[in-house]
């Protein structure tokens, strides 16, 4: 029996979704109004539609690399990258304009040179559609509240960024082992 996702994977999930979440709570807010009176305390608002907007994008792009590798026949693992975390955490604490992290990865063993380079892509490949989907929708519906409008432009944004950045031919990025592999498949 084929196991799709474990346990301690959903656990893993949801512990960097919510560290994700706390890290760009500041970054990403409900809404576009100012807010000149400071809450004291948690905002737990900012918390949840920070989770909306990022976990998707980071979590499909993850899972993306985990189901193409197993579509391959090949053992592949997600796991939280507790490292990457707690650098995003410190970025924050420290009120650093700019957040880089890893929340996580994907351990795959074993495969070919062109199935590794597919495996590589499907991450980016997962935000690229995020994209697309967050395009059309902004494209086509008519009615939507401002709430709706910002979920989607902002999706749209981040996933734009979350391909381009991956893509990026620098290891340990995607798009490193995309053409990596791809280099080695044909020469």
């Amino acid at each position: 029996m084929v196991v799709l996702i474990t346990v301690r994977e959903i656990i893993d999930i949801l512990i960097m979704t919510a560290v994700l979440g706390y890290i760009f709570m500041d970054y990403i807010k409900p809404s576009r109004h100012i807010d000149l009176l400071r809450r004291v305390g948690f905002d737990w608002n900012a918390f949840k539609f920070s989770i909306l907007i990022i976990g998707p994008g980071v979590i499909l792009h993850e899972l993306g690399h985990k189901f193409v590798a197993m579509a391959f026949g090949l053992v592949a693992t997600f796991k939280m990258w507790t490292t990457g975390l707690l650098f995003g955490v410190v970025l924050k604490l420290l009120h650093s304009p700019l957040i880089i992290l890893a929340p996580g990865y994907v351990d795959i063993s074993g495969g070919a040179y062109i199935s590794r380079a597919l495996i590589a892509f499907a991450g980016p490949g997962v935000n690229v559609l995020l994209f697309g989907i967050a395009s059309v929708v902004l494209k086509k519906k008519k009615r939507m509240t401002q709430r709706e409008y910002t979920i989607w432009h902002i999706t749209k944004k981040i996933n734009l960024f979350l391909f381009i950045f991956n893509m990026i031919p620098i290891p340990p990025l995607d798009g490193s082992k995309v053409f990596y592999n791809l280099f080695k498949a044909f020469f």
